[in-house]
């Protein structure tokens, strides 16, 4: 078994953090990528999961027409796509195969450095159980990508909104260990005695309420909500839209009603940002100005991206930047509650 070395003159925390700074980088282009590839209803373009064949793509006309015939076979097809050309397939196509290639990708990215800086033994003790783990969790989210797809594949024209948020959250929440990991290989670089920052208690709640906030942004984007009320800030006649409660048992209209699903996400909106504005100006006070700056700044145009998302009737640009907005909303909050532990015991750059 792969042990690493606790002798600091091996360890390299540094060269290990900027690595993972590098894979939470390609999983934010993963998730642009996967919002494209949803919002051009692309997801179901390829209907078979090879994870080693499939990274070459159809070459010959001959393989086009059977990729093609795999399409013409599901509900989506016949639903939405009656009568698609070849030339619109290969358009759909596309993005579904840069997703799933930038997926394998990733899978590299991470497992051969951490192999190889295992072997070299250059990981600081106590990290190689948490990075093995970060691993496993991008292999969950790997498989939940596969599960997402064949959910539309038979008696749906689309992915299930609960696979579809299970697979995006798995990714955000990945990319959050990693941006954590390195920022806590950053402080053991700058002081070898440092500990592994935790949550505040106000970190802690601050990101509860954000990860719920994403749950309802996938679910929105699931149940394609954002095409129901298209004004700011009434729905329809008033703030409270009808409709909240028409699905029975009750439960099912938090997470299967499109209204419900809109009015919480657009709600929810609002006290994230109006936290995440309190968090920043207290991280302002305490001497963090860039932190807190950049997550005042992010925060605002996040909110500002929501709200023309929904009064333009969820155009593909802005629907993309929206969900980049989200990934990046998510490092930048990261990176706040990390310092607010590691800020108060190690003398940190601002």
């Amino acid at each position: 078994m792969l042990q690493a070395t606790s002798p600091s003159s091996f360890a390299r925390p540094r060269a290990v953090a900027n690595w993972l700074f590098f894979v939470a980088a390609l999983i934010l282009a993963i998730v642009v990528v996967g919002g494209i590839t949803r919002l051009t209803e692309s997801g179901l373009s390829i209907t078979q999961w090879k994870p080693i064949t499939g990274i070459i793509p159809p070459l010959t006309d001959a393989q086009w027409q059977a990729e093609f015939a795999h399409y013409r076979e599901i509900p989506q097809y016949a639903a939405l796509n009656q009568g698609m050309t070849l030339a619109g397939f290969k358009t759909i196509f596309f993005w579904e195969y840069i997703h799933r290639l930038l997926a394998r990708v990733i899978g590299m990215a991470f497992a051969l450095p951490l192999l190889w800086f295992a072997l070299r033994r250059q990981i600081p003790s106590g990290y190689i159980w948490r990075l093995a783990a970060l691993l496993a969790l991008g292999g969950l989210q790997g498989a939940l990508g596969w599960l997402m797809v064949r959910s539309g594949l038979s008696a749906r024209t689309e992915v299930a909104p609960a696979w579809l948020a299970a697979h995006l959250l798995t990714a955000l929440f990945t990319m959050a260990g990693i941006i954590w990991t390195a920022l806590d290989l950053r402080a053991l670089e700058r002081d070898p005695s440092a500990r592994p920052a935790r949550l505040t208690m106000i970190g802690a709640i601050a990101g509860a309420a954000l990860f719920i906030q994403l749950l309802y942004g996938a679910l929105m984007a699931g149940l394609r909500a954002g095409h129901i009320y298209n004004q700011w800030p009434l729905m329809g006649d008033g703030l409270v839209p009808m409709g909240l409660t028409d699905l029975v048992p009750f439960w099912r209209n938090l997470v299967d009603n499109p209204v419900t699903v809109q009015f919480i996400h657009r709600t929810l909106a609002i006290v994230v940002a109006l936290s995440a504005l309190a968090i920043a100006f207290r991280l302002v006070r305490a001497g963090a100005v860039h932190r807190g700056g950049a997550l005042a700044a992010l925060v605002v145009l996040q909110f500002a991206l929501g709200v023309l998302t929904l009064l333009h009737d969820v155009p593909i640009p802005l629907g993309v930047a929206h969900q980049a907005g989200a990934a990046l909303l998510l490092a930048v909050s990261i990176t706040a509650a990390h310092w607010c532990h590691q800020g108060a015991h190690h003398r940190l750059p601002r």
